[in-house]
């Protein structure tokens, strides 16, 4: 019986080191300091910032050469909010930015004395966002990664002159005092073993209510001489010393009780050495569920009768050891356990708004009374909170001052949407559309959170009406691209040099006051469940021409909160888009052909037609003539280019050769011909061109399109042996580059064909790069 009884013992010490962590004496505490100073020396706010750049990292740049960046990067948040999370938050590109951006706050010593309220309409998913945040939190700051440290006092009995049955004595004298109080009658057995087991201990042990750093215990005076010793980076060092995120340091004084006990044993023992021997430090253990580092209150969530806590038991300890009432008085508020930890308010209404008033005079002293003690008060404080439930505190400007509002709107990327209804119905359910149709479907739900004018825009894109065949008047589309990060391909070089950084902040900032209206979060799942269940059956892909009909006519109601024309607007967008995928996929070059071609043509041009001449750059014996030069100016300026056209061309280039290329980049700079700008300049404009009219040797035969449908079949073996290679070229890059199955890629094709898209946009050639470019 007694070795279990040993063994029992063992365990629930393990277990009680390792729910609360195990002490450290303070001169291992300072060891620790001066090992590992970056993560001992830092508050709730700046472990709060370290949490969420261990979670999302570094923002994905995908432009980083750009002049014109603000910064307006990727942040992969499905670590923070998704990932291992039974109600995942998907944070867009916007919240994402808008969050990181304040966080980074933390790290610069901007963030005290301030409340965060992230402010979104019913259905946006702020409870689920704070949930999870607060989630990660706790699972990081009980890590190794995202450790800080408090205050354990042990007070040797032996060292104060208590001797253990003097002070046991005592402490049964108090348990008869409290053996008529109502609250103690029903554990009185288990408090009398609890005193008895405690009062035969040599230590009392007395835990930091606040939870401040040890570091605090060191009178001011002496902390940076200390730190001057211990620390050994002098770079980390010079970042303690001047940076304000560091202020606290020498700033804070620790809670009233540490200084209070930190007085009366100094007094009594006369000797700091045998105070701070007395001196622990445990690893700060975060619980939501027991309100310790966090505490979350709902609106309905009743205050107590009193905020005042105490530990009678302790406190009569405390009373024996230094022979003296209120010397140290163990009282202390709510507001100390989540003292360097987070105190959230989840909706600022009915309970909560009483808390929220209260946190005024908080924030701006950083002290709270309890009773006639003040007690520090440096948390970070959250809330949550609908528009139509702000506060009136208009009258009180010095609170105002101190809440910084971020907005958490309905998401506006339809990027992010989409990974919401994957969340949602699974993975799965992209294979059943053709690709770009699920978010242009989540782009029609999104069109109804969007304001339907924007000053920004309009002042941007002076001639809306030019993109009528890539965007719609209202230019959402446009701004949906850029809101995901995107410049789409379509815009002209002019309006891409007047995307200036200033332009794209006064884009990005109207995101603050869109999101609020249209369909809601919920809403959104609930059209597309029915949408998804109605055009998912049977084998066909689901199309563009199902997504128009299905708000159009199946559900005309929803037609009210989409702009209007925006759907002919999307159709005329994806056409676009899908007939660039097809050019894409057909067209093939010879390197080396399109090489001489060029270099042979700024040779030509140098001299009179009807002369025959030797190329220097190929070695080719050219016979200049105006049909010569016409057909590679067709492969230059297109087939449609007239002779006036031409002309200027041709003596352009001739002036821009003569004058730099050959004079300045090649003679002077030793450049070769290829690396010159004029040459890249034309074998861009020569590719681009061979990829808009890939499709006119087809576009006319029955053949071609007979081949795309017989694909995959017996049929297609019976067809012209360029044909099938064509087709099939054709068919694996668009499963390849684009994700298309064969099904997709042959559907997609018959509707390029059938809808004479390549014929619909060869008026409008206005991208003369390729791909997308990105908005960093």
């Amino acid at each position: 019986m007694k070795a279990a009884q040993n063994i029992l013992e063992r365990l629930y010490e393990d277990i009680k080191e390792k729910g609360r962590g195990k002490c450290m004496s303070f001169e291992e505490f300072l060891e620790l300091l001066s090992a590992k100073p970056q993560n001992v020396l830092r508050d709730i706010f700046q472990v709060f910032h370290d949490m969420v750049s261990s979670y999302v990292g570094e923002g994905v740049d995908e432009y980083p050469d750009d002049p014109e960046s603000i910064n307006y990067v990727y942040y992969d948040c499905s670590r923070l909010f998704v990932e291992d999370s039974d109600h995942p938050f998907f944070a867009d590109r916007l919240f994402a930015n808008r969050l990181i951006n304040h966080v980074s706050t933390f790290r610069r010593g901007a963030q005290q004395n301030k409340i965060y309220v992230f402010e979104g309409p019913h259905g946006c998913g702020k409870s689920t966002f704070l949930n999870n945040l607060l989630t990660r939190f706790e699972q990081y700051a009980n890590t190794e990664e995202g450790a800080q440290y408090e205050i354990v006092w042990r007070l040797d009995k032996r060292d104060l002159g208590a001797p253990v049955e003097q002070e046991a004595h005592a402490l049964l004298a108090q348990l008869h005092n409290l053996v008529n109080r109502e609250t103690m009658r029903d554990n009185l057995g288990s408090r009398r073993g609890e005193l008895l087991n405690l009062s035969n201990k040599r230590y009392v042990e007395v835990p930091c209510p606040s939870h401040d750093n040890p570091i605090l215990l060191i009178p001011k005076s002496y902390r940076k001489e200390l730190l001057d010793e211990l620390i050994i980076d002098q770079e980390f060092k010079e970042k303690v010393f001047t940076e304000k995120q560091y202020e606290w340091v020498f700033r804070q004084s620790p809670c009233t009780i540490c200084s209070s006990l930190y007085d009366t044993l100094v007094g009594m023992l006369e000797s700091p050495t045998k105070v701070f021997s007395m001196v622990f430090a445990r690893r700060y253990i975060f619980n939501r569920r027991l309100g310790e580092g966090i505490s979350v209150y709902n609106p309905g969530d009743k205050g107590p009768k009193s905020n005042v806590l105490t530990n009678q038991v302790l406190q009569s300890q405390l009373d024996n050891l230094v022979r003296a009432s209120n010397r140290v008085r163990y009282i202390y508020s709510t507001y100390a356990k989540t003292n360097n930890g987070v105190y959230a308010l989840m909706d600022v209404k009915d309970y909560n708004k009483k808390r929220f008033e209260a946190l005024h005079g908080i924030i701006s002293e950083g002290v709270h009374k309890v009773e006639d003690m003040e007690e520090n008060v440096r948390s970070l404080f959250l809330a949550l909170m609908n528009p139509a439930d702000r506060p009136d505190i208009a009258e009180s400007q010095s609170f105002s001052d101190r809440i910084i509002y971020i907005k958490i709107p309905y998401v506006l990327d339809y990027n992010t949407e989409v990974k919401i209804y994957k969340n949602v119905f699974g993975d799965n359910i992209e294979k059943d559309f053709l690709p770009k149709v699920l978010q242009n479907f989540a782009k029609v739900i999104i069109s109804s959170r969007l304001n339907q004018t924007s000053e920004a825009m309009e002042e941007w894109i002076e001639d809306p009406a030019s993109y009528e065949l890539y965007c719609d008047r209202g230019l959402q589309l446009l701004k949906m691209d850029i809101y995901t990060g995107l410049i789409p391909p379509w815009l002209t070089e002019e309006d891409r040099k007047r995307f200036t950084a200033a332009r794209r902040k006064r884009i990005i900032g109207e995101s603050e006051k869109e999101g609020h209206t249209g369909f809601s979060g919920r809403d959104s799942i609930k059209i597309f469940n029915e949408f998804y269940s109605a055009y998912s059956k049977g084998k066909r892909l689901i199309t563009m021409a199902m997504v128009c009909n299905f708000f159009k006519k199946r559900r005309k109601d929803l037609a009210t909160s989409i702009p209007e024309g925006f759907l002919d607007s999307l159709i005329r967008s994806y056409n676009y888009e899908v007939l660039q995928e097809v050019k894409e996929s057909l067209y093939s070059y010879n390197e080396d052909q399109i090489a001489k071609d060029i270099k042979n043509y700024l040779f030509a041009i140098n001299f009179d037609t009807g002369s025959v001449e030797y190329c220097v750059y190929t070695g080719d014996k050219i016979a200049i003539t105006e049909s010569f030069l016409e057909e590679i100016e067709d492969k230059l300026l297109g087939p449609e280019a007239d002779s006036r056209q031409r002309k200027a061309f041709r003596e352009n280039i001739q002036t821009q050769y003569a004058s730099h290329t050959l004079t300045q980049e090649i003679l002077v700079n030793g450049k070769r011909l290829e690396e010159t700008d004029l040459y890249r300049s034309l074998y861009d404009r020569y590719l681009h061109n061979l990829k808009e009219n890939v499709l006119d040797p087809f576009l006319n035969n029955i053949n071609f399109r007979q081949a795309i449908k017989d694909y995959g079949t017996p049929e297609f073996k019976s067809h012209d042996r360029r044909i099938k290679e064509e087709v099939s070229y054709l068919v694996r890059n668009l499963m390849d580059k684009y994700g298309y199955t064969s099904q997709g890629a042959k559907e997609v094709c018959i509707y390029v064909i059938d809808n004479d898209l390549a014929q619909v946009f060869s008026a409008h050639r206005y991208g003369q790069n390729k791909g997308a470019k990105t908005l960093a």
